[in-house]
């Protein structure tokens, strides 16, 4: 795949991210010649006694310190090193390529002060597939992501380890087999590569895009409840829907309410559905309606300049702020964290009433699909339901805002942080988690569906055709339970799938 990276949009940077074949090019325009023009006014500014954080100063709190000019030169190599104490798991290969994507679409804007060769390094490491290995923990998102990036930065002058050809080797090994020599980082370079949002940036668009087919999927899901549990249809009509007008929870009604053929309704059903059902679009629509506006937030700071100080080449002026700042990513992550674990809770409910045989209108106990003398030793999805319960406990009580829990560090020049980064990985963690409701839940359902055709209470033609394909689908990873079996492998796969937008779920709103 290759890519120009003009203009970056969340779906662009996620395809890219999972290619592992990407090839980067720098493309045409005049941006090219406007990152070099930036490196050179920056480079006859500092020449010429002029004051630059962190290119004749120290970094932080240290920004009082003078650097000799003789030691200019030697700074930036200085903060990558000092800055390599990273902790925990390391991020993986898609989440690695979104990290460098993300960076490269900050720096080509031209307002960092780096060369062209230092924006051809990063392409070089994508095009060979050389990924750094960052640690998740340590960045406090501002000034951005200093820590992990710091091993983006390592890579590129041939120091710390990297992933390459399925090994772990040394940057410079790496580099070499790869026919590439290290860089030597000129003055502002290594600030310009670590002092920005780069990591929780590419963190959000990955979260984002697997939140927009989760909200999709669950709708599905609930469709496909409703048909197993005898469940009612008008308790999502357009008439309905149309008195409390939010776009996304009148989407979210539609996509089921069209999914659902109109036939007679049971006569011993209750009037009115739990609100697991009823009320499953005003759960989904929260995150429906909430992501067209993270997706702004989110794509305006991939294509923003988030660093310090920022280059104003055109100007010829140095402008110190705080752009490496990751609040509005730190507010589109921890909301949408809230939205996502909804979602699971919401399933979690459903999973419950399925279960329960008091709740699920006439079908056994647990879905086993047991009968006959074997029914009393068999199970069915009891011990899915206890895990759902174990999965979305753990996803709700990662919902705690990060935001909240800035910490003042670095000397109080720190003062006030974002926890952009951490509310990031916290979202991961939690689409994770609700990824395997959602897995457990749409096995459970069509479970579900296929009991009421064995008991005669439900045919193929009383489906609609997306219903009918979903179970299919679903059959080609899952067989019915029948005898209780080890379900924890169709369980990955089904995960897996999800993660690969395996199911086509409703792609006219795309």
């Amino acid at each position: 795949m290759k890519v120009d990276f003009e203009n970056w949009n969340i779906e662009e940077l996620v395809n890219a991210s999972l290619d592992a074949s990407l090839k980067v090019e720098l493309g045409d325009g005049s941006w090219q010649e406007e990152i070099q023009t930036g490196a050179d006014f920056l480079k006859r500014y500092w020449e010429s006694n002029g004051t630059v954080y962190g290119v004749t100063t120290g970094y932080g709190d240290s920004c009082t310190v003078s650097i000799p000019p003789a030691l200019i030169e030697e700074l930036p190599t200085h903060l990558t090193r000092f800055h390599g104490c990273g902790m925990g798991d390391y991020f993986d290969d898609t989440e690695t390529r979104a990290i460098l994507l993300s960076r490269l679409s900050s720096l080509k804007l031209g307002h960092s002060g780096v060369r062209l060769e230092l924006i051809q390094g990063l392409i070089n490491l994508l095009n060979h597939n050389i990924l750094p290995l960052i640690p998740k923990e340590g960045s406090v998102g501002a000034s951005g992501d200093l820590t992990p990036l710091s091993y983006v930065a390592a890579t590129l002058i041939g120091e710390r380890d990297v992933f390459y050809k399925d090994d772990i080797i040394p940057a410079s090994e790496a580099l070499e087999k790869a026919g590439l020599k290290p860089l030597t980082l000129q003055p502002k370079e290594g600030l310009a590569l670590m002092n920005g949002t780069a990591v929780m940036t590419a963190l959000a668009c990955l979260a984002w895009k697997r939140a927009d087919y989760l909200c999709r999927l669950s709708a599905r899901t609930t469709s496909l409840l409703v048909e197993a549990v005898h469940g009612n249809r008008d308790h999502f009509s357009p008439d309905l829907f149309k008195v409390k007008p939010h776009e996304g929870q009148n989407t979210v009604a539609s996509w089921i309410y069209n999914d659902l053929l109109e036939h007679s309704m049971n006569p011993d059903h209750r009037l009115q559905d739990r609100y697991s059902v009823r009320c499953a679009p005003h759960v989904i629509g929260v995150l429906k309606d909430a992501l067209p506006w993270m997706k702004t937030q989110i794509e305006t700071e991939l294509n923003s300049a988030n660093d310090n100080p920022i280059i104003d080449y055109k100007n010829e002026q140095i402008l110190h702020g705080g752009h490496f700042y990751g609040g509005h990513i730190a507010f589109a992550m921890d909301s949408m964290k809230n939205a996502v674990a909804n979602i699971a809770d919401l399933q979690d409910r459903q999973m419950a009433l399925m279960m329960d045989k008091n709740a699920n209108n006439g079908l056994p106990a647990n879905f086993s699909g047991s009968t006959g003398e074997r029914a009393p030793i068999n199970h069915g999805f009891k011990a899915v339901q206890i895990a759902v319960s174990a999965w979305t406990a753990e996803a709700l009580k990662l919902t705690m805002p990060a935001s909240v829990f800035s910490r003042s560090t670095e000397c109080h020049n720190q003062d006030k942080v974002s926890m952009g980064t951490i509310a990031a990985r916290d979202c991961l963690r939690i689409l994770e988690l609700s990824e395997q409701v959602a897995a457990a839940t749409l096995l459970a359902v069509v479970q579900g569906i296929e009991l009421r055709k064995k008991n005669g209470q439900l045919t193929d033609s009383e489906l609609s055709k997306d219903l009918n394909d979903t179970c299919k689908k679903v059959r080609e990873i899952s067989a019915f339970v029948d005898e209780d079996r080890p379900l924890e492998l169709e369980l990955r796969e089904m995960v897996d799938s999800i993660r690969k937008e395996h199911w086509s779920l409703y792609e006219s709103d795309r």
